[in-house]
């Protein structure tokens, strides 16, 4: 069975599924996301997550590409689709297509993709038995780690870092010593 996706209003083969090349997630990371668990069949905490999101977006001033009520309908419908029982559904809003420059565009247009995957609910139990290996990296991040930005690279090299050093995990530390 095919993943399917739902990008900018279509549901699409997930391997057929793409962004625009001027959008401005793909050029600046100008976008937020949010991950929410599906166990048993339930999107986990949703609220709190589009609660989190629409605070996110109004940080970055970008408007909603969906209502709320539509939004939750959407990513209901991807994990149907998918048949995800347990696992996560992913989505992320970006400012938009545009010509690349660095202002916001005049008007913008939010582009949305929303995806579902499934995964080992026991994963999670079998960690916490034996245990991960985590090592410690210097906070690096900008100082608006409150909002879920997908511009992840910090994250991205941080776990690769932990990858090399034979750990699973790495946690930013901040300079007074905070995890």
């Amino acid at each position: 069975m095919p993943r399917i996706a739902y990008v900018n209003g279509r549901y699409l083969p997930h391997s057929e599924a793409g962004v625009h090349i001027e959008d401005r997630g793909y050029q600046f990371a100008d976008g937020v996301y949010e991950v929410c668990e599906i166990a048993r069949g339930n999107i986990m905490d949703m609220t709190r997550h589009l609660d989190r999101l629409t605070r996110s977006l109004s940080e970055l001033r970008i408007e909603w590409p969906l209502e709320r009520r539509t939004l939750t309908i959407v990513m209901r419908e991807v994990i149907r689709r998918n048949k995800v029982v347990n696992g996560l559904v992913y989505l992320q809003v970006t400012r938009g297509v545009a010509t690349r420059d660095h202002v916001f565009p005049a008007k913008p247009t939010s582009s949305i993709v929303v995806t579902a995957k499934r995964t080992d609910p026991n994963a999670s139990a079998k960690r916490a038995e034996t245990g991960i290996k985590v090592i410690t990296v210097p906070e690096n991040r900008w100082d608006r780690v409150d909002i879920k930005t997908i511009g992840l690279l910090p994250n991205v090299l941080a776990r690769q870092q932990a990858k090399e050093a034979g750990a699973q995990e790495a946690w930013f530390v901040d300079p007074d010593g905070t995890v």
